[in-house]
């Protein structure tokens, strides 16, 4: 049985709670949550809340601590954890520059402890099915890929943090992290990246992202995009086989070179409620049942590790220019 504290009640920390009241081995003690709302979250939940990580360190025992907080917090609360001999989970990213996440992992090392990054679509069907037909070349080689990611400028932001550089790493780090961390866990470290970036004058931050990654004999391709419009949330990607096409948009199909298109059944159990504006989902379910199951066997994630998440995060800061 894991005890558990969350730092952070927002939108993560409350689906994050969902997600292990159905999870046998998981036991959250408490939650860290300044606000009135967290309070009365941690109520309702029937929780202790305290005012910061220090002192819920120094009153509660917990074996593990789940950050949700805003990104430009995650250093600081991980190495705190850490420090104190914690496992930690980090919503995604772990850090802004590469050199962090470095000493975050660097730490937990020293202190015998783990790390956990929250990277949840590597527990979709979609992305399992994926990496099945990459590592196992069912399809053959992979000749061409595509990633793709567009949404509206985000407006929930408190206090419009997230459109502050040094506080988000903005839209790289907001949003194509998930494509990128994709890539380099199918294909490893790319030999080399350029990318393209447009945006409104008056923007203070580049709106609209073209990025490729080469590797040794492939070229793989994304976009990325906080747009000054009405735009629906959109996620769709594509890789090329030797013997056919894998598309992800909407529902995952493989087009053969012949005969008829193979259709995937990607739903998963169970469904839980997430408690913001996602529709139930068994993501963060598999998700933290998976580093539960780490923490109880006392091993690293196989996977997100930490080369693949440290490799992201230097690719990230030079994209985002910090």
């Amino acid at each position: 049985m894991q005890k558990i504290a969350i730092v952070g009640v927002g939108g993560m920390g409350t689906v994050h709670y969902h997600n292990y009241a159905q999870i046998k081995k998981a036991d959250v003690r408490a939650v860290v949550g300044p606000s009135e709302s967290d309070q009365k979250k941690a109520k309702k939940w029937g929780v202790k809340v305290y005012q910061d990580l220090d002192t819920l360190l120094q009153e509660e025992t917990v074996d593990l601590v789940d950050i949700c907080t805003p990104t430009f917090l995650h250093v600081e609360l991980a190495l705190k954890a850490l420090a104190a001999g914690k496992n930690v989970i980090i919503e995604k990213p772990i850090a802004l520059h590469q050199e962090e996440a470095e000493r975050v992992f660097a730490l937990a090392s020293e202190k015998e402890a783990l790390v956990f990054v929250g990277q949840v679509l590597h527990f979709t069907r979609e992305v399992e099915i994926l990496k099945e037909a990459v590592q196992s070349q069912k399809y053959g080689k992979v000749l061409d890929a595509y990633f793709t990611r567009l949404t509206a400028a985000p407006d929930w932001s408190a206090e419009g943090w997230l459109f502050e550089k040094e506080k988000s790493g903005l839209l790289p780090f907001d949003l194509h992290i998930h494509d990128l961390d994709l890539i380099v866990s199918l294909f490893g470290p790319p030999k080399s990246y350029n990318y393209q970036a447009a945006g409104r004058k008056n923007s203070k931050f580049r709106e609209h992202y073209r990025f490729n990654y080469q590797f040794d004999d492939l070229n793989v391709g994304a976009e990325a995009a906080w747009y000054n419009a009405n735009y629906p949330f959109t996620a769709r990607w594509r890789v090329y086989f030797e013997e056919g096409l894998l598309v992800n948009e909407d529902e995952l199909i493989f087009y053969p070179a012949a005969g008829e298109a193979v259709r995937f059944n990607t739903e998963a159990e169970p469904k839980i409620e997430t408690g913001i504006n996602l529709p139930p989902t068994a993501m963060f379910y598999h998700e933290l049942s998976h580093f539960i199951d780490c923490a109880e066997r006392e091993v690293p994630s196989d996977r997100i590790t930490k080369e693949q998440v440290i490799t992201t995060a230097g690719i990230l800061e030079e994209i985002a220019g910090l």
